[in-house]
């Protein structure tokens, strides 16, 4: 009976902390998102969520990094600092990279071009939301592709360090 009751409360702190880490990444996302870092040319800035959202999904995983970036875009959307347009660019990302994972796992190289091409599906996504530009869009978001492949693995390094210590 003892035993019982101590692996139910196992379960229940494990899913207590799973609902928090989820909703601790899902703000992170967000409020990353509101940040933009400015490009060396006028409209070549980008977001520095990027980054962070290609660390969550490969420390994560997959799942947990989806579900936070629904709930991102849920509060992005009800702050009213995101559209529905916004959501879909976002969410596009957010399946290319979860699409790399599942193919290739949280290696290296994972780190490396999930991000591009991420960014690369949103633009091609938001070309036939919008008809025009593809090619500016693609070479606008170059320098963001260059940051984010450049340093999601550092993100990685810190996601993994926090979570190791919170296991």
């Amino acid at each position: 009976m003892q035993k019982e009751k101590a692996i139910c409360a196992t379960g229940a702190r494990k899913l207590i902390i799973d609902c928090c880490e989820t909703a601790l990444l899902a703000v992170l996302i967000a409020v990353s998102g509101t940040f933009r870092i400015p490009g060396i040319v006028p409209g070549t800035e980008f977001q520095l969520s990027a980054p962070i959202a290609v660390a969550i999904c490969g420390v994560f995983g997959f799942k947990k990094y989806i579900t936070a970036g629904i709930l991102a875009s849920l509060i992005g959307l009800s702050l009213g600092t995101a559209t529905l347009l916004n959501v879909a660019i976002q969410m596009s990302f957010r399946l290319g990279v979860g699409a790399i994972w599942l193919l290739i796992g949280s290696g290296k190289l994972f780190y490396i071009i999930s991000g591009p091409i991420g960014t690369a599906l949103a633009r091609v996504v938001m070309y036939f939301l919008l008809g025009k530009g593809l090619t500016l869009m693609l070479i606008a978001a170059a320098p963001g592709m260059v940051f984010t492949a450049a340093t999601a693995w550092i993100f990685a390094k810190v996601f993994k360090r926090c979570r190791i210590g919170g296991e």
